[in-house]
């Protein structure tokens, strides 16, 4: 008898680990650690292992950010990634920072929007953003979402990069850098709240950087993809509200992923968002809804899941 269940637990064992060596591991793009995406492509592929079944595995890896993601998926880096709208556009286009050639991808599903964190200390004397003009900033790495914004914002107040100190950090070192005073302000493309920032409001008095009067309107007249966003002033506990600048986000692929496979994670993720909602509060803010209206086609795939 004893002999027997030895034989079992064995053959389950040599079960276990042929199932694990055959699975297909599914590298998932996210950014620097810090802010929003990193912890989202985890809760993805977390639910990803629980639920799409022995063949697939999925594991998150720190990239760039919006920016990379799609060459990266695209050179078949990663597998999935995360990007924004505005961002998936463009790849698809070839132009902007794509210039080098379009990027065969494809939308997966909608998920939580990005704000431009504009972030100082209280006693900062930065009060708009024309104002960082000699100051150091923390801007985010250099292919992440946050330089994008920047580009897009720094000629509609008559700037460039050279009027001020750029610092391409992580999320997570450029608000480390501002809580001891080695930058004047740091800025981060992020879904809210994003744990970089909440770290430096955990021993000091943050303030919201504010556009100037009708700069915020001007960029979103320039850009349908950018939206105007209020971070609660309860979110960071500042003094008030942030008025910024934000992007929808969304999951992508290559267009000729197998579409079984990517139907697959699409219901391992929304069959079980309530899950994946209990576990981040960037997951709170998806709406499957938003997955039919996006500014890319859906993958083949995703457009079964969604449109069932």
């Amino acid at each position: 008898m004893q002999k027997t269940i030895v034989s079992i637990c064995i053959a389950t064992a040599l079960f276990a680990s042929t199932v694990a060596a055959t699975a297909e591991e599914l590298r998932i793009g996210t950014a620097s650690l810090g802010g929003a995406f990193y912890p989202i492509g985890q809760g993805i592929s977390n639910l990803v292992n629980k639920y799409a079944g022995n063949d697939m595995t999925m594991v998150p890896v720190v990239t760039g950010g919006s920016v990379q993601n799609p060459r990266l998926v695209g050179s078949g880096e990663v597998d999935i990634a995360i990007t924004n709208n505005n961002l998936a556009v463009l790849a698809i286009k070839g132009v902007g920072p794509y210039k080098s050639g379009a990027i065969d991808i494809k939308a997966v599903a909608a998920l939580h929007p990005s704000v431009l964190h504009m972030i100082v200390l209280e006693g900062s004397d930065i009060k708009s953003f024309e104002d960082i003009k000699g100051k150091r900033v923390a801007i985010g790495p250099a292919g992440g979402g946050t330089l994008g914004f920047m580009n897009f914002l720094l000629p509609l107040h008559g700037m460039t990069l050279d009027d001020f100190t750029p610092s391409f950090l992580s999320y997570a070192d450029g608000f480390s850098q501002l809580s001891d005073g080695n930058v004047d302000a740091a800025f981060a493309l992020s879904g809210y709240p994003a744990s970089a920032v909440m770290q430096a409001g955990a021993g000091n008095k943050l303030r919201f950087i504010e556009f100037s009067p009708g700069k915020l309107g001007e960029a979103l007249g320039k850009n349908a993809a950018f939206k105007a966003v209020e971070i609660p002033a309860d979110v960071y506990g500042t003094d008030a509200p942030g008025a910024v600048i934000g992007v929808n986000n969304m999951l992508i692929v290559p267009s000729d992923m197998d579409a079984d496979k990517v139907h697959a994670i699409a219901s391992s993720v929304f069959d079980n968002l309530d899950e994946f909602k209990a576990e981040n509060a960037n997951a709170r803010q998806i709406n499957p809804d938003d997955s039919k209206n996006l500014a890319i086609p859906l993958h083949e795939g995703a457009a079964r899941y969604f449109n069932k």
